[in-house]
């Protein structure tokens, strides 16, 4: 099969870096998604494993759709009957941009009647039951290029199944995964979120220490499918288990919130990582990084989260204060001020624009001592 994962924008070479250690084949980046091919064992591999994608799709076919008549009989070529079975429910949803077929409605009616057509001339019926399980159908149209998917992963997988709870303003976990990996974190250094909220950025550090799988506490779509054996989900789960790692990890978070204080706890404990970070109630202000080499990895409140612009200035001020003779410590904020350095008071060594959400951010990394060449294989900053 062709899969594919797509993913916020920013991420897509961390999830090719990803597939390609799990050993997928074919792996290509684009805009967006990274498409790879594999068997229902890679495509349970890479629900249960994958850190940075939001999903797992099965792309079921591509094709030109200019017009309606073009989507109808696109979409009815495809081989639906190799994944949706007799009762199957199969649901539309989709997205389109610049576009000829612009009206999502329009489009999902269309695509599920194409569906529906090839379902019931392959199975001799003259009504499909729809009654059995779900097999979500997903369509992008992009410059009148249709792409049409099946979800198998079910929920996003940034739902890693244990957090509940979260403050107001809470980072995906998939960027939070992310930001550990470009962190380089090895587990040796201390890892240290001072503005931790809900605790995402260290409980995604403490799950990489441990070479936890993100997926081995939820379920998914395509448990339930008939051509994917259940004995996959078992064996693959296993391998998992198997795989992580034991070791003492010096992970600590603080937020100046005791209520945040207290959903990171929880979510810690849902996580099963609780013994492994350290969470306080502390001013990040008012707490200096302690003189051991360390890595710094936060996402502070911004003017489009929780603070206006310029109560988010005050404190990258006072941030670049405290930080300024940071040591053997290398820093890694995320946020969407356009003038974080200029209010830091340094230029970062690297930029990595990324998305939290639709909100364009930047990732500013500064190293300690600098390191004019610290790229990675991950592709262009």
């Amino acid at each position: 099969m062709t899969l594919c994962a797509p993913c916020l924008f920013g991420l897509e070479g961390l999830v090719a870096d990803e597939l390609r250690r799990m050993g997928c084949e074919n792996v290509r980046s684009e805009t967006g998604r990274v498409l790879f091919d594999g068997d229902e064992r890679a495509l349970v591999r890479a629900n249960l494993l994958l850190r940075t994608a939001e999903r797992v799709y099965i792309l079921v076919g591509e094709f030109h759709a200019g017009s309606f008549d073009e989507l109808f009989e696109g979409v009815k070529a495809l081989p639906w009957e190799k994944y949706v079975d007799r009762s199957g429910q199969f649901p539309v949803r989709g997205s389109t941009l610049d576009s000829a077929l612009h009206s999502l409605p329009d489009c999902q009616r269309i695509i599920k009647k194409a569906a529906a057509v090839r379902l019931a001339s392959k199975y001799g019926l003259q009504r499909l039951p729809e009654s059995g399980e779900v097999f979500q159908i997903r369509f992008s149209l992009l410059r009148d290029r249709a792409s049409i998917y099946l979800d198998t992963s079910g929920a996003s997988l940034h739902k890693r199944g244990w957090r509940p709870n979260s403050n107001l303003a809470p980072l995906r976990e998939t960027l939070a995964a992310a930001i550990v990996k470009l962190s380089r974190y090895k587990v040796r250094e201390l890892f240290m979120d001072p503005f931790c909220g809900s605790g995402t950025i260290a409980i995604e550090a403490a799950l990489a220490a441990l070479n936890r799988a993100p997926g081995l506490s939820r379920g998914f779509a395509a448990e339930k499918w008939p051509f994917v054996p259940a004995a996959l989900w078992k064996e693959e789960r296993e391998a998992a288990r198997a795989a992580e790692y034991r070791g003492e990890y010096r992970i600590i978070a603080g937020d100046i919130d005791p209520a945040a204080i207290e959903t990171a706890r929880d979510n810690a404990r849902r996580a099963g990582v609780d013994k492994y970070v350290t969470f306080s109630v502390a001013d990040a202000l008012k707490t200096p990084l302690p003189p051991v080499r360390g890595i710094l990895a936060t996402n502070p409140p911004y003017g489009e989260r929780l603070l206006d612009a310029a109560s988010a200035d005050a404190l990258y001020r006072a941030m670049g204060r405290l930080w300024k003779n940071a040591g053997d410590w290398n820093i890694y904020v995320l946020t969407s001020s356009l003038d974080f350095e200029k209010s830091f008071g340094r230029r970062a060594v690297k930029r990595r624009k990324l998305y939290n959400g639709m909100i364009q951010c930047q990732l500013y990394q500064y190293f300690s001592p600098p390191e004019k060449n610290r790229g990675s294989k991950d592709g262009a900053e």
